[in-house]
């Protein structure tokens, strides 16, 4: 009788840590994950620049947030990370970006570790003040029990003007004396949640 009810209570407190695992927030591991963009100037010069600081959570219910420290540009060269910072991104005044999807978290729970899937999704990316929403599909794959990655399939093209920074791309391109800096930027996203 006593193995009997110990066994009850071991099955109710498995199934219970079964649950909070299921149900649990994934939070975003900055370190292992990377927001790439390649900039394009004089219509044939591309440079890959990136993100270094980010964070963002998956929740239970499959809503996805990342938040994007502008200030963390980097594109190897000092000076332009400054005039990104200043006259186009103008961090003092929009200091993030954020971006919001949702995600099938019914299908990334029944996954197993090596499962991977591909999610067509709109993404919703708030920047310097405006927001907008774009077409994606990305690949969710099932590292392991507690860590999930979520990568763009194909680029996602994010247009300055949608978002009021074709003022700072005109100035970046005076101050840099060139003829021309392309507006249309090709961005590539691989995030790393864990539990």
């Amino acid at each position: 009788m006593k193995a009997t009810i110990f066994q009850r209570i071991l099955l109710v407190f498995l199934f219970s840590s079964i649950a909070c695992v299921a149900s649990a927030e994934w939070q975003l591991d900055n370190e292992a994950s990377s927001i790439h963009f390649v900039s394009i100037k004089k219509s044939k010069i591309a440079e890959i620049n990136h993100f270094g600081e980010m964070d963002g959570v998956l929740k239970k219910n499959g809503e996805a947030t990342v938040n994007i420290n502008l200030s963390s540009v980097q594109t190897k060269i000092q000076i332009r990370d400054d005039r990104m910072k200043s006259m186009l991104f103008e961090v003092d005044l929009f200091p993030q970006a954020n971006v919001t999807t949702q995600v099938d978290i019914a299908q990334v729970n029944n996954m197993k570790p090596g499962d991977s899937a591909l999610q067509s999704q709109k993404l919703t990316l708030t920047l310097h003040g405006h927001q907008k929403m774009i077409d994606s599909t990305f690949q969710v794959t099932r590292l392991s029990g507690d860590r999930v990655m979520v990568s763009t399939i194909e680029p996602l093209i994010v247009n300055a003007d949608d978002f009021a920074l074709g003022k700072g791309v005109e100035a970046l391109r005076n101050v840099a004396k060139l003829p021309s800096i392309s507006t249309a930027v090709p961005v590539t996203v691989n995030l790393i949640f864990a539990k």
